[in-house]
């Protein structure tokens, strides 16, 4: 017979000192997050994994999930979301989203109350009707979770079902009491600590030496980002706002107005002369501010061109660049899809990787006048600038720091799992974009490694503390390879051709 339910005290009255050697098991919407639904997530799930067709049937079956939900039963509602998002997809694609994506957006919903309890006990273990391998890689790396107990979802060939595998079912009520006895064990020691938000999960509590509710607040506000357990340096994804039911829906009504809309902007920017591009980014909606005193035009054969160095948010950074200056500024670049290249304005080079090679193609563009380089290799989403590479800095003394940044309210323009041709489009879909090209002062010639004896790395370094401070962003030694190495799992390489010495061809790049 289960127990009978009892009141539990609220989570503020959970003392936190001294909880070293204690094991705490929490619920986690509502509970671990302050949001209390978990549609969102399963929202960015399906558009990740399905892209808007698969939104739009989720948006459609969420009335039906909701009246289930609140009308008959928790888990008859939470099966039609899991249905709807996960049934056909990849589980490979699944398991990547969640790792590379879902996190920026867990971690920005941390409830302070429970996390304050959660995060001093020695032993942290986490119940959740939510299924296991949507949340699993947040709970472990992010918050140091021993234990993730989720409903778990069948899959045959690697595609999943949309249907709930096991006796357990959805982990709603007592179905997460008997989970946690299962993992308990026989003759093993109860958690000391059980944290929920709502009466389903008084079952569980009820088992724990120590119950205590979240109770529901509006006004409680997110764990700051600056005292996070861990920072999310990279992260992946189309999405830039969390999609609640209303967001959702719009995404999906924009989504062919804003196809439509990048269309004529791109091709307002591949066709125009590079002196009008400006004006008709501005007439089009996409704000271009210009800030400092970009250097003059090399006339030919006074000297050898600026070399531009421009912190990395997107592959669009020279083409705003050159929109600043109303000039076409060649760039080189990692590597960039075939479409980028074939609406690229600007002339675009690829670095080969080889080092000679790259260095005396740098200096041969030089010649012929100014270019932009991204130093950092890839791109980046927050307010860090990855290490730059020292290259650049022994070709030439003549650099300009450039600092770019970005704004987008509905869509990333840039992706390391998806194909990166739609980068462009992504960005330029975006209601109002904007870009801020802000130019520092040229390097003085005693800070540069042929006039000024400086190394190499010192040059580099120097540079990338003064963007970094200019755009109150945070120097890092990550690279290219941390990048794809969290996001997607790889070296930022395709394809599996060797070249004759038995490595990966340099050319077999992805894309920054």
């Amino acid at each position: 017979m289960a127990a009978k339910s009892k009141t539990f005290p609220p989570v503020e009255d959970c003392p936190s000192i001294g909880r070293e050697n204690d094991t705490v098991v929490a619920d986690m919407d509502g509970t671990l997050l302050c949001g209390r639904s978990s549609f969102p997530y399963f929202a960015l799930i399906a558009f990740e994994v399905g892209g808007v067709l698969r939104l739009l049937f989720l948006l459609l079956a969420s009335p039906f999930a909701a009246a289930l939900y609140y009308l008959i039963s928790e888990s008859a509602g939470i099966q039609v979301l899991i249905f709807a998002a996960f049934a056909g997809a990849r589980v490979a694609d699944i398991e990547s989203v969640a790792r590379a994506v879902l996190p920026k957006f867990y971690s920005g919903d941390l409830h302070p109350d429970t996390w304050r309890v959660f995060s001093s006990c020695g032993r942290r273990w986490v119940l959740t009707a939510n299924p296991r391998i949507m949340v699993e890689p947040f709970l472990k790396e992010f918050l140091g979770a021993d234990v993730v107990m989720g409903t778990e979802v069948g899959a045959v060939r690697g595609r999943a079902t949309g249907f709930v595998k096991g006796p357990a079912g959805v982990l709603v009520g007592v179905n997460k009491a008997d989970a946690l006895m299962a993992a308990v064990g026989d003759g093993g020691a109860v958690p000391e600590i059980g944290l929920g938000d709502r009466k389903t999960d008084h079952p569980f509590m009820q088992l724990c030496k120590e119950g205590y509710i979240v109770p529901p607040k509006s006004e409680v506000k997110p764990v700051p980002v600056d005292k996070l357990p861990k920072p999310i340096v990279f992260h992946d994804g189309r999405l830039v706002q969390k999609p609640t039911p209303l967001t959702a829906l719009f995404i999906v009504l924009w989504i062919p107005v804003g196809f439509l809309l990048a269309c004529v902007r791109i091709a307002a920017g591949s066709l125009l002369p590079m002196p009008l591009v400006y004006h008709a980014f501005w007439a089009l909606g996409v704000r271009v501010h210009v800030k400092g005193n970009p250097p003059p035009t090399v006339k030919a054969g006074e000297q050898t061109g600026v070399l531009f160095i421009c912190s990395h948010r997107t592959l669009l950074d020279p083409i705003f660049l050159s929109t600043a200056l109303r000039r076409p500024i060649p760039a080189v670049t990692y590597s960039l899809s075939r479409l980028s290249e074939l609406i690229s304005p600007i002339k675009t080079v690829r670095l080969s990787r080889d080092r000679a090679a790259d260095a005396g193609m740098i200096k041969k563009l030089l010649e012929d006048g100014d270019l932009v380089i991204c130093p950092e290799g890839t791109t980046c989403r927050e307010p860090f600038l990855l290490r730059f590479s020292a290259l650049f800095a022994e070709l030439t003394d003549e650099l300009v720091p450039v600092a770019m940044s970005n704004r987008m309210s509905m869509f990333h323009g840039t992706t390391a799992r998806g194909w990166k041709g739609m980068d462009p489009f992504y960005f330029f879909m975006n209601p109002s974009p904007v870009y801020e090209v802000r130019f520092l002062n040229k390097l003085p010639y005693d800070l540069t490694c042929g006039a000024g004896g400086k190394s190499s790395h010192d040059v580099a370094n120097y540079i990338q503390r003064a963007i970094a401070a200019t755009l109150s962003y945070e120097c890092t030694s990550f690279t290219r390879k941390d990048k794809y190495r969290a996001l997607a799992g790889n070296d930022g390489i395709v394809g599996d051709k060797k070249v004759a010495n038995g490595s990966m061809s340099p050319n077999k790049v992805m894309g920054c």
